[in-house]
């Protein structure tokens, strides 16, 4: 191995760079594929989360000893500090689990996999869908009407914006898409300005759990795309053209997934969890009319199964299809649902990514507190 310069912290090289490079020479190469950057924040905390829940039953049966060992190791100035237990809500991953089925579906066709086959829809059924659609234009303009007469907001900057939801999400760590139970989830959002260290919230399994800032940003995360407050959402173009432009150049861009699909979920995020101002719904589902590829799902349903107006966009890259469900009375946003619309290398041809029902929006103010009523 070719010597370092540098301070020796007794693993063989400075800070021990030498022992990663011989393990990255040792080791057979990657099979590469590129997650978007939101991903990767994604399924590392994931992966943070289970270490933390796996270390602290280990260190709740260990002998004292032990115990005082690893933290004397945990102190060692090498050694990178422990992560914060913490789960982050959806929107600040602004790139779904999409692009990861893209990424998993180009993975293994590297490996010599199985190809994809095309996405194929009976002509019947296709018949079907095109004799009730009507143009996505005309239903998300009506959609947008009913935004803009809601009564949601303002929300100040000490308060929270609360959801509660029932949600179901599919895990794709073995390789292969499980898609987990139905559950309830509750998350409260910080609207404090500037550089925020909790950024709120949230209660599923009984727990509740702190929303810390973003990994990498040691001074806290800013509102913006990946942490909306209304203060944010409020300042964002209501001009649809002007506003999509401004989301699109916003929105990480992927290999392994259109960036118009990207944008669709990204502007999925911003009407699922937040509270918008109205003048920013409206100009929001005017700008996804403007989208290429979106279109109108008749009856569409939610991770309850709700009925309901569905506004759809497919990336046939990935195989998969999110689908975005109103209310057919009001038109109000009930929920959202992503799968895949065809036998892949990670799952059959129907199986669900993720699924939502938005049960209560409102505004609080103290985070954990629920609203009254």
């Amino acid at each position: 191995m070719t010597a370092t310069t540098g301070t020796d912290d007794g693993r063989g090289g400075r800070d021990g760079a030498d022992d990663r490079a011989e393990l990255a020479r040792l080791l057979p190469p990657a099979t590469g594929f590129a997650l978007p950057p939101g991903r990767h924040e994604h399924h590392r905390e994931r992966l943070m989360h289970q270490i933390d829940h796996d270390t602290a039953s280990a260190a709740a049966s260990a002998p004292a000893k032990d115990r005082a060992r690893e933290s004397a190791q945990d102190r060692r100035p090498d050694r990178a500090p422990a992560r914060p237990r913490l789960l982050r809500p959806s929107f600040l991953a602004p790139v779904t689990a999409l692009a990861l089925a893209g990424a998993l579906v180009a993975g293994y066709s590297a490996q010599g996999g199985p190809d994809l086959p095309v996405r194929a829809d009976s002509g019947a059924a296709a018949s079907e869908r095109a004799g009730n659609a009507q143009p996505v234009a005309l239903v998300l303009g009506r959609i947008s009407d009913a935004a803009a007469e809601s009564g949601e907001g303002p929300v100040g900057d000490d308060q929270f914006v609360y959801v509660r939801s029932q949600v179901q999400g599919g895990d794709l760590t073995s390789g292969k898409l499980v898609t987990g139970p139905l559950a309830e989830r509750e998350i409260w959002y910080a609207q404090k300005p500037g550089p925020q260290k909790r950024l709120g919230y949230i209660r599923e399994g009984g727990e509740t759990l702190p929303i810390n800032a973003e990994l990498g940003d040691t001074d806290g995360t800013r509102e913006g795309i990946s942490r909306p407050t209304y203060r944010w959402l409020a300042a964002l173009p209501t001009d649809p053209r002007r506003l999509l432009d401004h989301l699109t150049a916003l929105t990480p861009e992927s290999e392994r997934q259109e960036h118009a699909q990207a944008v669709f979920e990204q502007i999925g995020y911003l009407i699922r969890e937040t509270v918008l101002p109205p003048e920013t719904a409206a100009a929001l589902y005017r700008a996804a009319a403007l989208i290429p590829g979106v279109t109108e799902a008749p009856d569409a349903v939610d991770a309850l199964g709700r009925h309901g107006v569905g506004i759809a966009r497919e990336d046939r890259g990935s195989a998969t299809r999110s689908e975005w469900v109103f209310d057919p009375e009001g038109l109000a946003f009930l929920g959202s649902r992503t799968f895949l619309t065809a036998d892949t290398a990670i799952g059959a041809k129907g199986a669900l990514f993720d699924a939502q029902a938005v049960l209560k929006r409102s505004v609080v103010d103290e985070g954990g507190a629920r609203p009254q009523g």
